[in-house]
């Protein structure tokens, strides 16, 4: 393990000629670079999961050694980690029915069940940010007006329901937190990873990072989240993926990405006077399907364990008509 200092210099590890002070000129520079409009058609509905073939998943499936299984969802429960930014609120489980009912008799010959509700935001545990979730200039993913995208009924065309049957692969894990973290394998908050930082860690790993892939990027956030509490993880600082890996992102050509953080990026981001530039670019240009809030720790010590960080992944959104994200329980198979 190598341990890194946490990088104070916000102005360091933008790419050559971004200034902070100026995230318009930023984004409008890399969205030269990396946008993906019309590569899949006028009418594509969805962006990066079209590199996720047939293929892939025979790739995916062909991981598969010890049939071991590792889910990758945080609890959804009351004592989740929001604490209501955009009325995002934790989830609230309600029994409709218990075993208290099975004794009045309501059904016959002794049969008794039980029923229940949730009411919860699509994103406020583990879960994919969908096409619709994030605008550029009020265009949102392949150039579309983003008012006539996404209207009060929802998202009628990119809706999460159109990635449903998608999001199944060759997933591998970059572990971060384990390669240039502290002893405990945590990179401090407002660390931003950089490319060459993925880079490293996949040498260190001893995996490819192919076209196509669901990559799952470890920060070690969310164990010591764990460890002291929720504190400011929705929305606070954290470490997280640099503005100048869209490059990396768009080179790569990975089918998703997910991070065991609120928001993917690093918090603070790195302009001022800015919010999520990253998303900015990677959902409506990219259209790269955002994984967040995602519990990588389990399988992290398995990959550790016997020196593999691929595997086969399905994390399939729930299929919700409209929707601009959605929560999921991703399941590694190794």
């Amino acid at each position: 393990m190598t341990t890194t200092a946490p990088l104070t210099d916000r102005s360091a590890v933008l790419a050559a000629g971004h200034d902070p002070a100026k995230p318009e000129e930023a984004v409008a520079a890399v969205v030269a670079r990396v946008s993906r409009w019309g590569r899949w058609g006028a009418d594509d509905v969805l962006g990066s999961l079209n590199l996720l073939t047939p293929a892939k998943r025979l790739e995916g499936a062909a991981c598969v050694r010890t049939g071991g299984t590792y889910s990758l969802s945080q609890p959804f429960d009351e004592a989740g980690p929001q604490h209501g930014w955009k009325k995002r609120t934790n989830p609230v489980h309600t029994m409709l029915g218990t075993g208290h009912e099975a004794l009045d008799g309501e059904f016959p010959h002794g049969i008794g069940g039980a029923d229940d509700v949730i009411a919860m935001p699509l994103q406020c545990s583990t879960q994919w940010d969908g096409l619709g979730h994030i605008f550029d200039h009020g265009k949102a993913w392949n150039g579309r007006d983003a008012a006539e995208t996404v209207r009060v009924e929802g998202d009628r065309v990119t809706g999460i329901e159109t990635a449903a049957a998608h999001l199944a692969g060759r997933g591998v894990l970059l572990d971060v937190g384990r390669v240039l973290g502290d002893e405990r394998g945590e990179l401090p908050d407002s660390f931003p990873i950089t490319a060459d930082d993925l880079e490293t860690t996949r040498v260190a790993h001893g995996v490819d990072v192919r076209p196509g892939d669901i990559v799952c990027v470890r920060t070690g956030q969310y164990a010591r989240t764990r460890r002291e509490g929720w504190g400011g993880y929705a929305g606070g600082p954290a470490p997280g993926l640099s503005f100048t890996t869209l490059d990396w992102l768009h080179d790569t050509d990975i089918a998703a990405i997910a991070t065991d953080t609120w928001g993917v990026e690093v918090r603070p981001n790195e302009f001022d006077m800015s919010f999520q530039p990253l998303h900015q670019v990677a959902i409506p240009h990219l259209g790269l399907f955002l994984g967040e809030m995602w519990d990588l720790d389990g399988l992290a010590a398995a990959c550790a364990a016997d020196g593999r960080y691929e595997f086969f992944l399905t994390a399939a959104p729930l299929r919700i008509t409209g929707a601009v994200g959605s929560p999921v329980n991703p399941i590694a198979v190794r």
